[in-house]
Formats: C-alpha cells, sequence, structure tokens
C-alpha cells in the first residue's frame, strides 16, 4: 500500500465518505471506475487514487468489468477519523 503525499481534495474526501456511507461501488480492474449512488464518477483520476493510495479497495474479487462494492481500509478509516472495531485485515 502506498499513500498520496499531498492532502486530498475536497473531492476526494466527499468520495471517501460516500464509501464509508456504502453508497460507492468499483470495477473489478487494474484502473477501476467507480458509481456513486448508481451514476458513474466522472473524476477518474481521483478515484483511481484513491484506490491507488490505498484508501479504498474492492470488497470482492470478480471477474473483470465487474461492479462490486467499494470499502475503506484502514488508512481511508483513520484518514476520515472513523473508529476501527477490531482487527481489519488490510490487502496484501
Amino acid at each position: 500500500m502506498t499513500t498520496m503525499n499531498a492532502p486530498l481534495s475536497n473531492r476526494g474526501m466527499a468520495t471517501l465518505r460516500a464509501v464509508a456511507a456504502g453508497r460507492v461501488e468499483a470495477t473489478c480492474s487494474i484502473e477501476p471506475d467507480l458509481r456513486v449512488d448508481g451514476l458513474f464518477c466522472s473524476d477518474q483520476i481521483t478515484s483511481h487514487q484513491l484506490m491507488h493510495a490505498g484508501y479504498i479497495r474492492l470488497a470482492d474479487t470478480q471477474p473483470p468489468t465487474t461492479w462490486v462494492p467499494a470499502e475503506l481500509t484502514l488508512a481511508g478509516r483513520l484518514l476520515l477519523n472513523l473508529p476501527v472495531a477490531g482487527p481489519i485485515a488490510e490487502a496484501a
């Protein structure tokens, strides 16, 4: 997991809050696309940065281009100051 050096934009933070609320799906791919409330997220750069920085991940592994829920990683939860209940298994 890598982390971003620059602070996240308001849009990035809003995307993380939407993931925390369970409103985001992502495609199973190296460069995942996101949908928020069923609508495509038009800021692909932010979406890709959040995934590659290790703040969000796919909740399930499916064939490429399949939509699955997105979830916060431990780093994403800490960035949003959300409580961490119990152990969280980080993706390798």
